[in-house]
């Protein structure tokens, strides 16, 4: 087995490096190295390295030119300019994160039928809310709700099966034709629109790229039922930022769930919006910080598919997930 340079680029791919010794069984020569490359001795071994571990390679950073493998250890690599790789350099990245995706989700649906929190508030004020019996008390199921899913990847179809398992029927709309137990019917994307119509609640799951960027815009969102939400757990830019705003703030859509978004906290930063809109002051939104997939279970995951394609690559095996 070859002896491999490994280094984990920046704060983000640093917190899969503990423990990776012992997955990786051999002694490989491993360093953790800062975002911006500026302490003693980092941009020559970053220069060096046979493997990066990492989510950001772009034109400020030091050309890797020995560099055998760079692995992100996310499934988006929208931030990987592949054109500064050198020649035949695979890129791979990761998953395991679709359990987590999947649980955050059916957690933003089941809060809109099940409202657990004002109902505790408002009995803590002696107000018997939702009281059993009560004409007005009724609430809906989830079990009687269309889920629709944009891209049956990874994400797609295990927030399928979960969505099954509620009883919720399930739609989906992919690039590709696709089949699976938990689909009740699949819209190809250049149905977008009907399908946007067809559910109670849509899901974004895709990557960034050229073909998904602004995807979903105002004549998708206009198809949307009045008391349909949607929600983002793919990348930000999928759904556009000025027709989302406007849907929200017109009170086209009953609402939304968005995790990803369209500005993030720069390196050193520990404030940011996540828009330039004020998103904050709509009351028809639930926003949180890019945290859907964020788990131990994850990070524990992602560290084995690293470990099993630095393995790989040292005794000279295909590689998982490459993407180029």
């Amino acid at each position: 087995m070859n002896r491999l340079r490994i280094v984990f680029h920046g704060p983000n791919a640093s917190q899969f490096r503990p423990g990776m010794e012992e997955l990786l069984g051999s002694d490989h020569e491993i360093q953790t190295l800062s975002d911006r490359l500026d302490l003693p001795g980092e941009r020559s071994a970053f220069e060096a390295a046979d493997v990066i571990v990492g989510i950001r390679l772009q034109a400020d950073l030091p050309r890797p030119r020995q560099l055998k493998l760079y692995l992100a250890p996310a499934a988006g690599t929208d931030a990987i300019d592949t054109t500064l790789l050198p020649p035949g350099c695979p890129l791979c990245n990761c998953f395991g994160h679709e359990n987590a995706i999947a649980e955050y989700v059916m957690a933003a649906l089941l809060a809109r039928h099940v409202p657990l929190q004002r109902a505790d508030a408002d009995l803590r004020q002696q107000r018997w809310t939702y009281w059993a019996g009560a004409p007005d008390a009724l609430r809906t199921e989830l079990g009687a709700q269309t889920l629709g899913i944009i891209g049956l990847g990874h994400i797609g179809r295990t927030l399928a099966e979960r969505a099954k398992a509620f009883g919720m029927r399930v739609h989906a709309c992919n690039r590709s034709p696709v089949a699976h137990p938990s689909v009740d019917q699949v819209w190809p994307l250049s149905d977008l629109t009907a399908f946007m119509a067809s559910a109670d609640a849509v899901v974004l799951t895709l990557p960034l790229t050229e073909q998904t960027r602004g995807l979903v815009g105002h004549q998708e969102l206009s198809a949307m039922r009045p008391d349909a939400v949607i929600i983002n757990v793919g990348r930000g830019a999928v759904l556009d930022e000025h027709a989302l705003f406007e849907a929200l703030v017109q009170k086209r859509i009953a609402g939304a769930v968005i995790d990803t978004w369209y500005q993030y906290p720069q390196a050193g930063q520990t404030t940011a919006a996540p828009s330039q809109l004020d998103f904050a002051s709509l009351d028809n939104l639930l926003m949180t910080p890019h945290m859907s997939g964020w788990t131990r279970g994850t990070l524990r995951r992602r560290q084995q598919t690293l470990a099993d394609n630095i393995t790989r690559l040292a005794k000279g095996q295909p590689l998982v997930n490459r993407l180029n």
